[in-house]
């Protein structure tokens, strides 16, 4: 007999916690969690924000809660799983995907540029994944999906020293994890998406054609990633799909890794 190969690829029964949630990859992942079944807890440091995203999540049908968090906040982090899964009634997924940018060449970049990254790309990633790990290590395991990046992977552009350092940092940190928890039930991967149409993004390239014309020139298919590409790779790493994959970077890129 032939298995049902859709069900594993479902969410069914799960609890999802994304930051940043509210907007760009990680409302698409949010979506996404929401069609394959999973309760989805939308959190973002803008409160009315995730308020706002959560609400047109329950108009689709799908059962979702909002929370506030800066994650780079240790006590806030601590606080946000645990409000997640009393809200859920608890929680199986994790997506770590808050984060933000402050470019500038390395020789004009500042310390308060570098810290602002890094204290949320990385140290925010490490408290969602510390206390996420001690939360699903305690309640039979679950999947944790960080949000890296191939700029952390390759130096193909200008302005990101701290980005790249706390992307290629993401990506170090998601093995280490794997490998303590790989016995005990907790699962941590990443994903590291290329240029996306995000609506941010795609501003920018409306203010400057030539910056789509220079990424679709560089991505070896020609094209920018859709945020429903990420949210997808995003559903993979959270499923019974990938129940034998851990402490794994997946590009989402269109092959720049692989061109580059």
């Amino acid at each position: 007999m032939i298995q049902d190969y859709k069900d594993l690829f479902s969410l069914k029964g799960k609890r999802a916690l994304v930051t940043g949630g509210a907007q760009g990859l990680g409302l698409a992942i949010a979506e996404a969690f929401c069609a394959a079944g999973a309760v989805v807890t939308v959190a973002d440091i803008n409160a009315g924000a995730a308020a706002e995203a959560a609400k047109a999540l329950r108009a689709e049908g799908a059962e979702a809660y909002a929370l506030a968090c800066d994650v780079s906040r240790e006590k806030q982090v601590a606080r946000m799983i645990q409000d997640a899964a009393n809200a859920m009634g608890g929680l199986e997924i994790v997506v770590a995907n808050a984060g933000v940018s402050e470019r500038a060449p390395t020789e004009e970049m500042t310390l308060d540029q570098w810290n602002k990254v890094i204290d949320i790309d990385l140290k925010g990633v490490f408290l969602c994944d510390r206390e996420a790990g001690r939360y699903m290590l305690a309640h039979g395991g679950g999947s944790i999906v960080n949000m890296s990046s191939i700029i952390g992977m390759v130096g193909n552009t200008t302005g990101n020293a701290n980005y790249a350092a706390a992307k290629g940092g993401v990506s170090s940190m998601t093995k280490v994890m794997a490998v303590e928890w790989a016995k005990k039930g907790v699962r941590v991967n990443a994903i590291a998406p290329g240029q996306t149409a995000t609506k941010l993004i795609e501003g920018l390239m409306e203010e400057s054609p030539e910056t789509r014309k220079y990424f679709e020139a560089h991505i070896p298919m020609g094209r920018l990633g859709k945020p429903r590409e990420t949210a997808a790779a995003a559903v993979f790493l959270a499923s019974d799909a990938s129940s034998f994959v851990t402490g794994q970077t997946i590009p989402v890129d269109g092959g720049i890794t692989i061109a580059f």
